[in-house]
């Protein structure tokens, strides 16, 4: 049966549709598992959103994507959400990145193995583990995949954790028109600036934690980048950021968030819709987002507007 890290992955339902004869007749579906729950299941399938009651699924399991994406693909992706996401502190194994930013989140605090370390891949993670011993850090690494699988297999043999899946998701732009002109409170304005307002940090440092000074780094030290800045009757209401990378391709979404006060009334999708505006102003042809795979509501949202999984992450963690 199904669980919730199969949300955002390709799926295929055996339901019952009918009664025959004392007999149960079935019908197929495949498609997007976009949300599940103890009475219902919901896909997204080539005909649109498809809503499935438990009590008539027979058989549902995931399936491989009908295309995976390739080695070179998940490699530029994963560079071009590096550079959106920069660490103040970083170096290089090869080709590998190491990344160090005060402990703020997971992205900008782990090594990315992708490419050639220039070393045997036991050597490699032993490189790893001195270089964040020497900043007084757990040692982390993001590993892609399947890009990174002979890495994490590494990683197992010597007792690293696991944190909850990342999906990487894609979409191409512009998105839909209907999905970002629809919805939120009448008197909501979207403001993009070049700069995070000090409210706009301040919903920023609730979602995650606080904000240390490598955190303003990471938000700001990109060439490209705007900050949304969403108003329900003059008050701020939701953020968003977004940034250019990947030689002008990638437009890179961060940080959408709502007060709980606004949830639930759209005000997500104008700060996307005016964020991907932009990002098409500047030339980018296609979005990415990630996302943690238990973050079924964010999921719904974003496929909505034609994100789907490109691939999917672990970060893993060093024993103490």
């Amino acid at each position: 049966m199904l669980r919730q890290q199969d949300v955002g992955h390709r799926i295929v339902v055996r339901r019952i549709v009918g009664i025959r004869e004392g007999r149960p007749l079935f019908s197929d579906a495949l498609g997007e598992l976009v949300e599940l729950s103890e009475t219902h299941l919901t896909l997204a399938t080539a005909q649109g959103p498809l809503r499935v009651p438990v009590a008539q699924v027979h058989r549902a399991k995931r399936v491989p994507p009908t295309r995976r994406p390739t080695a070179a693909a998940v490699v530029a992706l994963e560079r071009a959400a590096n550079e959106a996401w920069p660490a103040p502190t970083r170096g290089r194994l090869g080709d590998w990145l190491l990344r160090s930013a005060e402990g703020w989140t997971g992205r900008a605090n782990s090594a990315l193995p992708i490419g050639d370390p220039d070393r045997p891949l036991p050597a490699a993670v032993d490189a790893v583990e001195r270089w964040y011993a020497e900043r007084g850090q757990p040692a982390m690494i993001n590993t892609p995949l399947p890009l990174a699988a002979p890495v994490g297999a590494e990683l197992d043999e010597r007792g690293w954790t696991t944190r909850p899946p990342t999906l990487v998701q894609t979409a191409s732009l512009p998105l839909p028109l209907a999905a970002v002109d629809l919805g939120g409170p009448d008197a909501a304005v979207v403001e993009l600036a070049t700069a995070p307002s000090a409210d706009w940090l301040a919903i920023a440092a609730g979602r995650k934690g606080g904000l240390p000074d490598a955190a303003r780094h990471v938000l700001t030290a990109v060439d490209q980048v705007r900050f949304a800045h969403g108003y329900v009757d003059g008050a701020l209401a939701a953020i968003g950021r977004a940034t250019v990378t990947g030689q002008g391709r990638w437009l890179g979404l961060s940080l959408i968030e709502v007060v709980p006060a606004a949830r639930r009334q759209g005000l997500a999708r104008r700060v996307i819709g005016e964020l991907t505006a932009w990002g098409v102003s500047a030339g980018a042809t296609h979005a990415f987002l990630q996302v943690e795979q238990r973050n079924t509501p964010a999921i719904a949202l974003y496929r909505t507007l034609n994100f789907t999984t490109h691939h999917t992450y672990l970060t893993r963690v060093a024993p103490t």
